[in-house]
């Protein structure tokens, strides 16, 4: 067996609607499917699946003040979209990380409305 590419990934989130807005209005994504327990959202080469799980612990701002070696999902993004971030994020109160120079490329933590770890990945 040899794997072609990542489908999607899934998210568990406390609350389906203020995850949708947070992926299609901060990300970008595209709704393309809503079941009672489930949205099911596009974004350019793949999908990613909000769960609701009620209850969910939310994940903690300790997950972004020291982000690097623990589990998230990173998104690729041009330099130029990875700098506007920075502004979008701390217009809309996002918990991110500094920038982190990586030699060929720039990442940036946040946080979703959850909690959940994720990555803009900017290459030069």
């Amino acid at each position: 067996m040899r794997v072609k590419r990542l489908d999607h990934f899934g998210v568990d989130v406390a609350d389906l609607d203020r995850a949708e807005r947070f992926y299609a209005d901060v990300l970008g994504m595209s709704v393309e499917m809503r079941l009672p327990d489930q949205v099911l959202l596009r974004h350019e080469g793949g999908a990613c699946a909000l769960f609701l799980k009620p209850g969910r612990p939310y994940g903690g701002l300790e997950q972004v003040e020291n982000p690097l070696g623990k589990s998230h999902h990173a998104f690729e993004v041009s330099p130029e979209d990875l700098r506007s971030a920075l502004a979008l994020f701390a217009e809309r109160r996002i918990p991110h990380h500094a920038p982190i120079d990586w030699g060929d490329h720039d990442c940036l933590y946040f946080l979703d409305p959850d909690g959940n770890l994720l990555e803009l990945v900017g290459y030069r």
